[in-house]
């Protein structure tokens, strides 16, 4: 199927509430880079919180790929800054900053097998465990960036390590992918209807002020979300894909 067949069968996913997808658990959503958390399950996050349940968010890189040329924000500097943006992006979603771990692996270089990416897997059923999770929630394994690709990847480890473990997928670039690219089967899963949240979910990305204004104003190669970018993730509902261990790879 390409991804634009892909993506219209994915709009017409069942609505269903946060129980169809964790039980009466908690919940771990894992993002490759401080903003993806916010863009892609900001709702998922606030619906949790909404209803009591523990979430963990799992950042995977230190998002010091996005400005490399900046001589105000040195890598650092960026990643502190990156770091605490996602702290205030979690806290207009109800989410306390204990319970974010940044696994500072190094952006754009994210590992997909060996030694740090089991690790990683590692640290992310920590997590689970820690919160009871009934689904760990992870960036599409063709969202067409390494570092979205990798994190898949690692759940993936993380399922082989526990093979009861849920997971879903949730979009983020692969929204930008020709309408002619082959991703594969039908999408199955749910949609969450998040519209009670969509101004608070608004409010976490903008928190992420690195990547949507010109704060950093010093790298004209600097990473920026297009405002069109942002404009897929306003909607009232946020698509979560059934995956399973073998379905994790790109």
């Amino acid at each position: 199927m390409n991804v634009e067949g892909f993506f219209a069968a994915a709009r017409q996913l069942p609505v269903a509430p946060l129980e169809a997808l964790v039980g009466d658990k908690g919940l771990v959503v894992v993002a490759p880079h401080p903003d993806d958390e916010s863009l892609g399950c900001g709702g998922l996050i606030a619906e949790a919180r909404r209803l009591g349940r523990a979430v963990r968010l799992v950042v995977v890189t230190d998002g010091c790929g996005s400005h490399t040329h900046s001589a105000l924000y040195p890598p650092e500097r960026l990643r502190a800054l990156r770091e605490d943006e996602t702290r205030a992006a979690v806290a207009e979603l109800g989410l306390a900053p204990e319970h974010v771990r940044f696994l500072r692996l190094p952006d754009a270089h994210a590992p997909s097998a060996g030694p740090k990416a089991e690790a990683a897997a590692t640290a992310i059923l920590e997590e689970v465990d820690a919160c009871e999770a009934g689904a760990v929630f992870v960036t599409w394994g063709h969202d067409p960036h390494c570092d979205h690709q990798a994190s898949a990847a690692i759940v993936g480890l993380a399922q082989g390590m526990r093979p009861t473990l849920t997971a879903f997928a949730y979009p983020v670039w692969g929204w930008t992918l020709p309408a002619e690219t082959e991703v594969g089967a039908a999408p199955e899963g749910h949609r969450l209807d998040v519209s009670a949240h969509v101004a608070a979910k608004g409010r976490a990305i903008a928190a992420h002020r690195s990547q949507t204004t010109d704060l950093i104003h010093d790298d004209p190669t600097g990473f920026r979300l297009a405002p069109e970018m942002i404009a897929n993730f306003e909607g009232p509902y946020e698509i979560f894909i059934a995956l399973q261990p073998e379905a994790i790879q790109p």
